[in-house]
């Protein structure tokens, strides 16, 4: 039957992703709009967002954090174009951004020793190919597969390379390693549930120590530059920002940081995610149609909770007839304000990609569930 409950809120995408609990526009009243980012009041603003987001993390003293532009994506770009090149790289492919940044390194960077550790969606690389006197790149956990790595056990603490993870995904959601990650990149627009177009970079001492000694065989761009004269710009990891930053988006980042503060922090924030998946898990486990893609348990995000259809009744179909099914399950709980932009990657398998970051209420994942089986069984009735 057709459920007569709703999500309170059905906002269930991978990216922007959910707003924390109780948003609403007034949480933006004090953004200093019109102000210049270089204002005392700018700068204030931007350097609290580090502040905070180092103090939530737990990122180590001796770190530098900074706020720079283009997202995530900007943020891995510019650790890649700034730091690969003095030694050989492995990067770790498992999903669509993995491969983003294999691409890149091969076509873009034109390395001359890469070695691509790939392996198809719903799986990890062996972990332990990665050869640690050479530097690594990759997603700690992967949005589009929803597999992550289980811990940081696999990378090594005397490692003569540099290790750059992608944690877009993780981070505000998940525990993380600094002593085993040298770069880490992530934007406000994942779990922190913030706007887009901002990024931010985590360099550890050893990230800065080869900024500062190795000067790539490239152009950089100006946004990517964060070295001088072989001296890091320090005003980046202080609030000055290489470009203009959106001073609407710096308050609602604030905004949420000042959320996870009231709810215990990291800690808190990593409960309500772990809830979350906890709740999909209690669904999957009785569903005769649903399974998750990640293979492994330990490997199972928390996050960005992909799902494959194995009712054998759809397996049988063409992939074809999978994905416009699937489709169709997507534009059914739409339709029906259940769930919005729950559809699997585009380069991913054909399913269902639900977001369970800390922003999410459990409540709200618990209503949808009989939503994810009255769409399917209406898209069922059509094989």
């Amino acid at each position: 039957m057709k459920p007569t409950s709703l999500p309170k809120n059905p906002c269930f995408s991978s990216g922007p992703c959910a707003k924390r609990p109780g948003w609403n526009l007034d949480a933006l009243k004090d953004a200093a709009v019109g102000r210049s980012h270089r204002a005392r009041i700018g700068k204030a603003k931007l350097s609290d967002v580090i502040e905070r987001s180092k103090k939530v993390l737990a990122i180590p003293s001796d770190y530098v954090l900074g706020i720079v532009p283009a997202s995530d994506t900007g943020a891995i770009e510019m650790a890649l174009w700034s730091l690969l090149g003095e030694r050989g790289v492995d990067v770790l492919v498992w999903e669509s951004f993995g491969n983003g940044w294999a691409s890149d390194c091969k076509s873009q960077l034109k390395l001359s020793d890469l070695r691509v550790l790939k392996v198809d969606y719903g799986k990890l690389p062996d972990l332990n190919q990665v050869d640690w006197n050479r530097d690594a790149v990759f997603t700690w956990n992967g949005t589009t597969s929803g597999v992550r790595v289980p811990n940081g056990d696999w990378i090594a603490a005397d490692r003569q390379g540099l290790s750059i993870c992608d944690a877009t995904s993780a981070v505000f959601a998940m525990e993380i390693p600094w002593d085993k990650l040298d770069v880490v990149t992530w934007s406000w627009q994942k779990a922190l549930g913030g706007e887009g177009a901002h990024g931010m970079i985590a360099l550890s001492p050893r990230a800065v120590a080869r900024l500062q000694s190795f000067v790539p065989q490239r152009p950089l761009p100006k946004i990517f530059q964060m070295t001088k004269g072989g001296k890091l710009i320090e005003g980046i990891f202080q609030g000055e920002t290489i470009n203009t930053p959106s001073m609407l988006c710096v308050e609602d980042a604030l905004d949420g940081l000042k959320w996870a503060e009231s709810i215990g922090g990291l800690s808190g924030l990593v409960a309500r995610s772990r809830a979350n998946l906890a709740a999909m898990e209690a669904w999957v486990a009785n569903s005769s149609w649903a399974a998750f893609l990640a293979a492994a348990p330990s490997t199972r995000s928390n996050t960005s909770i992909c799902l494959k259809i194995v009712d054998p009744a759809y397996t049988v179909l063409s992939e074809e007839d999978q994905a416009k099914h699937a489709k169709s399950i997507v534009s059914i709980l739409e339709k029906a304000a259940a769930a919005y932009d729950v559809g699997a990657y585009r380069e991913a398998p054909p399913g269902l990609r639900v977001w369970g970051g800390s922003t999410v209420e459990t409540s709200d994942i618990q209503t949808l569930l009989p939503w994810l089986d009255w769409a399917y069984g209406e898209v069922k009735a059509q094989f």
